[in-house]
């Protein structure tokens, strides 16, 4: 679209420079009509006077210089017989002959004004209306102006997070997740289905469990609503992005379609066997695409806490990158539900964002990653396991998992101390996350777009035929 606006601006000042030259030689037009009607009035005023009268009559013999006369004076051959009425019919066509040559003129520049009304006048009005219109879409798709998104999706997509959140319809969601019936996980609030659309890419659905609109309240509709702004709002390379959502009354349907990671859960590498073990730099990346997602939503205005960090809740894509999720969608709308009561219309307050507990369960996660270990069992708190570790050998790699072929000794040393100084008893001694990110990127050297993943934009023609 850009382009063709700057195609347009370019050949706008050259049809208005063809115009201005046509209007000009108009205007020599008319001005050499103009010389051509008086000269052909002066020579008509000239005949007039120069040429004799031309009657019946013979003309007076002239007296020449040395005083005799000469005989009468003939007329020329060339000139014909007058009639008695002669000198009517004379000055008639000396009229007639200026007349017919500014007749030739007049034609001439009628020709040329007509040419400029019909070839010129309605191509400058056919590029003016098209870059009106260009403007015009430009303006109503909100796209032109789509900056560089950091979260390295395809430029539709990012152009819908901008733009708002597709509303997707009910029947082809249903067809990708064939009839509902690819179960992922089923909670008493929400459903979790697998779909695929037409073109292969996988998504994942979230919906209800809710089936009728008699059970649905007015402030489960108002959360549902906010969760779907607040969601937009985040759009980070390593979160579960929210791709649309679908909402119609006849089937009851609130459902939220979100980016699928088709590598399973970090929890699932760590702690079931049978998954592919995780390599010491893929957790390492892993760990950067969670830092540089806490330190975007905790620098955000508001700021946003995620609810719940583990391992359970982070996805891998295809090629091992990090993708942050959270489950708490379905849970809040029960939740403030029935604390707020179904006949309770007040706007509600979202508690205040903990960014330090957030903090805490960053460090815990770190211990995991690097262990393989649970964080909390009934027998012993693997942090405290750590620090026992640390108080008898002075290291932390006796702890360190086993399927770790081989680990970098100075990257190991700057995580041990980003996990203690996150898991400070006293919140306000916790460090910030941008701080935390400015430690490990000078060790790890891993920046935010090594840690993103290689999404693949197949999925946006689909999402665009499903809003449809």
């Amino acid at each position: 679209m850009g382009e063709r606006l700057k195609h347009g601006a370019l050949l706008l000042p050259l049809i208005l420079l063809l115009l201005n030259y046509e209007c000009s030689s108009l205007n020599f037009e008319v001005e050499d009509e103009n010389s051509q009607r008086m000269l052909a009035q002066q020579r008509n005023i000239e005949a007039n006077v120069l040429k004799p009268p031309k009657d019946n009559t013979s003309h007076s013999p002239l007296p020449s210089q040395t005083g005799t006369f000469h005989g009468r004076i003939t007329p020329p051959s060339s000139e014909p017989h007058i009639q008695e009425n002669n000198t009517t019919t004379n000055s008639t066509e000396v009229a007639q002959v200026p007349a017919t040559q500014a007749t030739k003129v007049e034609t001439s520049s009628r020709n040329s004004r007509n040419w400029v009304y019909i070839v010129i006048i309605p191509v400058v009005g056919l590029l003016v209306g098209s870059l009106a219109c260009m403007v015009l879409v430009s303006k109503k798709k909100g796209v032109a102006t789509i900056r560089p998104w950091r979260t390295g999706l395809s430029g539709p997509l990012r152009q819908a997070f901008i733009t708002g959140v597709p509303k997707l319809n009910r029947v082809e969601i249903e067809a990708a997740c064939e009839e509902f019936s690819n179960i992922v996980v089923a909670y008493p609030e929400y459903t979790v289905f697998k779909g695929t659309l037409s073109s292969g890419v996988e998504v994942s659905v979230a919906s209800t469990t809710v089936r009728s609109a008699n059970d649905w309240s007015k402030t489960s509709e108002m959360c549902f609503r906010n969760k779907i702004e607040m969601l937009m709002r985040i759009n980070h390379k390593n979160f579960v992005n929210l791709l649309g959502y679908c909402e119609e009354e006849v089937p009851f349907t609130r459902i939220m379609v979100f980016e699928y990671a088709t590598n399973g859960s970090l929890f699932e590498h760590l702690h079931v066997e049978g998954n592919e073990p995780l390599h010491w730099h893929v957790r390492m990346r892993i760990i950067m695409g969670i830092a540089y997602y806490l330190q975007h939503i905790h620098e955000l205005e508001p700021s946003i806490a995620h609810p719940v960090l583990n391992s359970m809740l982070i996805f891998l894509t295809e090629d091992f990158a990090a993708k942050v999720s959270e489950d708490s969608v379905w849970k809040e709308v029960i939740r403030k539900d029935k604390l707020l009561g179904n006949e309770n219309n007040d706007y509600f307050e979202e508690k205040a964002v903990d960014v330090k507990s957030n903090i805490y369960s960053f460090g815990m996660l770190l211990l995991e990653i690097i262990t393989g270990r649970l964080p909390y069992s009934a027998e012993f708190s693997l942090l405290n396991l750590a620090l026992e570790c640390i108080k008898e050998t002075g290291s932390i790699t006796p702890l360190l998992d086993p399927a770790l072929r081989s680990h970098k000794p100075q990257e190991l040393d700057v995580i041990w101390e980003v996990i203690q100084e996150c898991t400070r008893i006293n919140p306000h001694e916790r460090p910030k996350m941008s701080e935390i990110n400015t430690k490990l990127r000078e060790v790890l050297a891993i920046s935010p777009e090594i840690a993103s993943p290689r999404h693949s934009p197949l999925w946006w023609a689909e999402l665009e035929i499903l809003s449809a």
